[in-house]
């Protein structure tokens, strides 16, 4: 197949509800804990040279009691690499250098240090080829194996509704990639991640598009639950330092090995967007 137009504004029309569905959800647990705090959205557009329709997307954020920075991104682009990280992405060269990608991703920041952080992010990419990717994992700075274990769960059944290889393929694929490799540490308890999910034709596209659907519904069935058992925790100042440092780690692996940082950085995506999940604080000793 060769237009994907169609199927990528199919993707981007779900991503937009999910980020609708999760943003309602987190903002009814601000709510609930008597605070009026809302996301603010900011459109933004990209620019490329020579090219009419680059597109762009809408940044969310919120600051709050509960949720110290949560961010919900969207953005469908649209355009070229440049010759030099053509190579590096899938289906792509400097001879086919013509992408399209969609996507949601969130990064959750929490004020109670006992509130697991959490990232989401599910993505539909074209080029010479089609494919989905994303995931979900768990990053608290205090862990709970009763959380760790609650959030596995549900992300395997997840995975077992479409294929039974998916989880243990995809949470050994989560503990590779989210895996600080100077600190020799993982940056969080994992989840799933996936990649080249690919779509070669309609019932391929179907099949990649239902289980990332899924993946998303997963997402907004636990994490609200974790947030709510644990945001009324008492904690102390020695809490609160375990949560900064554990910060420091979280943006250290962002900034210098997470492909969604160096692919939005790439191809001109907004840059308080892409750096939306950096933490508001951390501390390095």
């Amino acid at each position: 197949m060769g237009d994907w137009a169609g199927h990528t504004g199919k993707a981007k029309t779900w991503f937009e509800s999910l980020r609708d569905q999760i943003c309602a959800e987190f903002e009814s647990i601000e709510r609930e804990a008597g605070s009026d705090a809302g996301f603010e959205y900011t459109p933004w557009t990209r620019e490329e040279d020579g090219n009419d329709d680059p597109g762009g997307g809408v940044q969310g954020l919120m600051k709050g009691k509960v949720f110290e920075k949560v961010g919900v991104n969207v953005s469908t682009v649209r355009g070229r690499f440049s010759e030099q990280f053509a190579d590096q992405v899938n289906g792509a060269s400097a001879e086919h250098p013509d992408f399209t990608a969609t996507g949601i991703s969130l990064v959750a920041h929490m004020r109670n240090p006992h509130v697991p952080a959490v990232h989401m992010n599910t993505r539909f990419l074209t080029t010479q080829s089609a494919w989905f990717g994303g995931g979900a994992d768990l990053n608290p700075p205090i862990p709970y194996d009763e959380d760790t274990q609650e959030f596995h769960a549900v992300m395997r059944a997840a995975c077992a509704a479409h294929n039974p290889t998916y989880y243990e393929k995809y949470k050994k694929w989560a503990e590779d990639y989210f895996y600080i490799p100077h600190r020799q540490v993982h940056r969080g308890v994992g989840g799933i991640f996936y990649d080249h999910l690919e779509c070669d034709d309609d019932p391929s596209f179907d099949r990649n598009f239902a289980f990332t659907k899924d993946v998303g519904k997963a997402f907004l069935d636990i994490y609200p639950k974790l947030v709510r058992k644990r945001m009324g925790s008492d904690f102390s100042d020695a809490d609160v330092a375990k949560q900064l440092e554990y910060r420091g780690r979280y943006t250290e692996f962002n900034l210098v090995y997470d492909r969604g940082t160096i692919f939005g950085l790439k191809t001109g995506g907004n840059i308080d967007a892409i750096l939306m999940s950096l933490p508001p604080r951390a501390t390095w000793s």
